[in-house]
């Protein structure tokens, strides 16, 4: 039920969204160099690295890490990206992941390849057997403004808890930090 759900609503906002998809490329290409998408290498289900589209918010030359970890990660935005992250719209790209089974609508955020201590904690509590997420129980209880450690008990509780029920209220609950851009730093 859940991969049906993840199917014909990511069918459904790349329909709604097609038109904002387009002029967040356009304004993307015209105003900084490089693709508009940024593919960065992902852990998915069961710890395998899959490829992870977003819309580019930092300059072509930016370390592959985690944004938290680049010293005055303002320096590296593009113009347009600070509004995109703040909007959470640099995810759009990733229903496309949800419609090729890398991604469900939610799930613990897949981290990046190099995020070793957030990979082996999740191993270490069985979090790597779930999908990641657009979004999960951890992003709206924090996102970026929590340590990894009770980012991952977050994600321990919603494997535990798992249902469909649970799923819609972590989307509706998504909707209202979105637009207060609720735990965004960068």
């Amino acid at each position: 039920m859940k991969r049906i759900f993840d199917v014909v609503m990511a069918l459904l906002f790349l329909c709604i969204f097609a038109l904002p998809i387009a002029v967040i490329t356009i304004i993307i290409k015209i105003t900084s160099e490089g693709s508009a998408l940024h593919w960065s290498d992902r852990v998915g289900i069961d710890n395998t690295i899959f490829k992870m589209p977003k819309f580019r918010t930092m300059k072509i030359d930016t370390a592959p890490v985690a944004t938290h970890l680049l010293e005055n990660p303002e320096q590296f935005l593009t113009k347009a990206g600070k509004f995109l992250r703040k909007t959470s719209l640099d995810e759009l790209p990733q229903l496309c992941s949800i419609l090729k089974g890398d991604m469900s609508f939610v799930g613990p955020r897949p981290a990046l390849f190099n995020q070793h201590d957030l990979i082996d904690l999740r191993t270490m509590k069985g979090v790597h057997k779930l999908t990641p997420g657009l979004t999960g129980w951890a992003q709206i209880n924090g996102r970026d403004d929590i340590p990894i450690p009770v980012k991952v008990d977050f994600d321990e509780y919603y494997m535990k808890r798992r249902s469909f029920f649970f799923d819609i209220k972590i989307l509706w609950l998504t909707i209202f930090k979105v637009a207060g851009s609720a735990g965004i730093k960068h």
